[in-house]
């Protein structure tokens, strides 16, 4: 198996290995038990399972990831402030309290040991001024889970109180899972434009940031064209404005944009519908439930962690 194997890799792996059939649960699941391997049953409520697998084997999952981490309490606050934060490296570095030297050097580790890798900005933005810090990912789903909603309240789990944490989770979970669809539907765009003979595959796909925008998706084809996206995932649906305001930041940030994309949980206007065109394409859950498709014993991925 591939050091790192591509979230795209694990997310059927973990599909094929729970026989799962509805997309979004997939994705709900997978955003917290994601990269370990483990059996899930997904007919369970999420939280029943939460406190079934991790918080009863506290101990033992807490032993195993400190092997990795070495029990480092600058490790552990990074960790958790790059899983709670907005994943920038010097702003993970404030909220954890530590130094930047100390910080570049946890990172340096944490990367050697399979923990995150590099998130760059795809494009650097025209004024160097306007440069902002690179940001940072999981390789796994479940470290993310772990060190956003886990970790920070070992003292109460350890005595088998579990208030706190699931108080915390009920906070977060509801947005938990936009960071894997972020990165899903980047897999559904490099497999939808693969075939299209007027620009070419997609070359290079990531994010846009600087320190006055921020771009969903951006990627490069390779012609060379460029396509921005953006993900939708409140209820209500995406209209013509979503449209404009990201033709507006790619302005701003001076990005000469051929092709636009939205993603949507929620659908969309019909006033949008009627933009669509070889310009703007639009993505909806549905399209990204291909990502599942012809799931088979190929897709499973070997993992050596212990079963929980």
């Amino acid at each position: 198996m591939a050091k790192h194997p591509t979230l795209l890799e694990q997310f059927r792996s973990f599909c094929f290995q729970n026989s799962a059939t509805d997309f979004e649960k997939a994705v709900e699941y997978f955003s917290v038990f994601g990269g370990m391997g483990w059996k899930v049953d997904l007919s369970k409520p999420l939280e029943e399972l939460i406190e079934e697998k991790v918080l009863t084997n506290y101990r033992y999952i807490h032993g195993d990831i400190t092997k990795i981490t070495q029990s480092n309490n600058i490790h552990h606050s990074l960790l958790t402030a790059l899983a709670t934060g907005d994943r920038r490296e010097h702003s993970a570095f404030k909220k954890a309290n530590i130094k930047r030297e100390e910080g570049e050097e946890s990172i340096d580790f944490l990367i050697e040991n399979g923990v995150l890798v590099f998130d760059k900005s795809l494009e650097k933005p025209v004024d160097e001024k306007d440069a902002n810090s690179d940001k940072l990912l999981f390789t796994q789903p479940f470290m993310r889970f772990w060190f956003s909603s886990i970790s920070p309240y070992y003292k109460s789990i350890r005595e088998g109180d579990y208030k706190e944490v699931k108080e915390r989770w009920n906070h977060m979970k509801q947005r938990f899972s936009d960071l894997i669809y972020d990165q899903l539907v980047m897999e559904l765009m490099k497999k939808s434009f693969q075939d299209d003979p007027k620009g070419g595959y997609i070359a290079s796909i990531g994010s846009y940031w600087d320190k006055n925008v921020e771009i969903n998706i951006l990627a490069k084809r390779k012609s060379g064209k460029m396509i921005a996206g953006i993900c939708k995932y409140s209820k209500s649906k995406a209209n013509k404005s979503e449209l404009t305001k990201l033709k507006e930041k790619c302005v701003h940030a001076e990005l000469d944009v051929d092709t636009f994309v939205i993603f949507s949980k929620s659908k969309f206007s019909s006033e949008l519908k009627k933009e669509k065109g070889e310009k703007l394409k639009l993505f909806s859950t549905r399209n990204l439930t291909s990502l599942m498709n012809d799931l088979s014993e190929k897709d499973l991925l070997v993992n050596t962690n212990k079963k929980y």
